[in-house]
């Protein structure tokens, strides 16, 4: 699936502005400014009148659906979360008028010295998030989804961008981590789950910070999901000893609120870095899609970071040794710095792969 071309999206585009005037009360077409780039077909504008902006989205019918986001629009703010309210929508043209929640994402803003007071506030959202929000009311992160998932890591970064033909051992070993990732991930309590709740989808506001965006695909699942997209973000990297804190700072946090019941930190650290690796498999996957089908390159460039996760947790974690062992001969060497296919990278990567086998400190599970 692509956009449509230069001229449906010209015809679009100024449809748009005609609608947001009309809703508006402006005289003539809304002007629009380019608001954000986004993974999906989705498109956002701003629209500035005064000392007031707005945000216009288009999703393209049949590309896109907007009712998702209305309704969990209405649930997170029912819940008292800082998300966009739905002013207008015109749902058969793939229309939404919502309030701005502003333009300083948290990749922008976070440092040293505001990492603890952002992630702070982000913590709080999502304990509220966690605790507010019925599950019920949700979709499902059920097996399938979990490991449909799982599928893009090795039908679009593995097959397509990388071109590797595995084995049938290299497919059982797929096959066997996968079925680990999904089988802890369905171990753990379930919750409202935001499903991309990272940097990128968190807005810096002057009052009840965060604004959170991007909920669209909300879903019933993993209480670790949300956490560790936020504190091992595809797009920004901190000490592991720090993630580790801010993870077992909101395992307190989650039990004063009623969302853990047990008290065990080495289990929800364990369930922390498998939900992890599921995450970053699958963003790996996504990353190599939005190139190969959709002609958006930039996030290649996100791969090596979020496989530098997955390598590292591999090495210490005994469940995953036998992935780790392979994704650091066979897979890691055909990739360059760039999240490119190196080719010269991937023939050592055979010759590694028949020879010796590289060795890892590894702990439970």
């Amino acid at each position: 699936m692509r956009m449509p071309d230069d001229g449906a999206l010209a015809a679009r585009t100024e449809a748009l502005a005609r609608w947001a005037a009309e809703r508006l009360g402006l005289g003539g077409p809304a002007p629009l400014e380019p608001a954000s780039c986004d993974a999906s077909f989705r498109r956002y504008w701003r629209v500035r009148r005064g000392g007031e902006s707005w945000i216009v989205m288009d999703a393209p019918p049949g590309l896109e659906d907007v009712r998702p986001f209305v309704r969990v629009a209405r649930l997170l703010r029912a819940a008292g979360l800082n998300v966009p309210e739905v002013l207008a929508e015109d749902v058969s043209r793939g229309f939404l008028l919502l309030t701005d929640l502003g333009e300083r994402l948290y990749l922008d803003a976070l440092d040293e010295a505001s990492a603890d007071r952002l992630y702070g506030d982000a913590l709080g959202a999502l304990a509220t998030l966690q605790a507010c929000v019925d599950p019920e009311a949700l979709p499902p992160y059920d097996r399938a989804l979990l490991a449909g998932e799982l599928g893009l890591f090795r039908e679009w970064f593995l097959g397509r961008h990388l071109g590797l033909a595995l084995a049938p051992a290299e497919e059982a070993l797929l096959d066997e981590t996968f079925a680990t990732l999904v089988e802890a991930a369905l171990a753990q309590p379930v919750v409202a789950v935001h499903r991309d709740y990272h940097s990128r989808n968190l807005l810096v506001t002057e009052r009840h910070n965060p604004g959170i965006v991007d909920f669209q695909d909300a879903v019933a699942g993993p209480v670790t999901y949300d956490l560790v997209s936020l504190l091992r973000d595809c797009y920004v990297a901190w000490p592991r000893a720090r993630v580790e804190g801010w993870a077992l700072g909101y395992h307190d946090l989650a039990l004063q609120s009623g969302i853990l019941r047990e008290e065990d930190e080495e289990r929800f650290l364990a369930w922390f870095d498998l939900m992890g690796v599921q995450r970053h498999l699958k963003a790996t996957g996504i990353f190599a899609r939005l190139w190969h089908r959709d002609g958006k390159r930039g996030y290649l460039a996100d791969i090596p970071r979020t496989l530098g996760y997955v390598r590292e947790v591999a090495a210490r974690r005994r469940a995953l040794a036998p992935f780790g062992r392979w994704l650091e001969e066979r897979v890691l060497p055909c990739l360059g710095a760039d999240g490119e296919r190196v080719t010269d990278g991937c023939a050592g990567a055979l010759a590694s792969a028949a020879g010796g086998r590289s060795r890892h400190r590894e702990e439970g599970p």
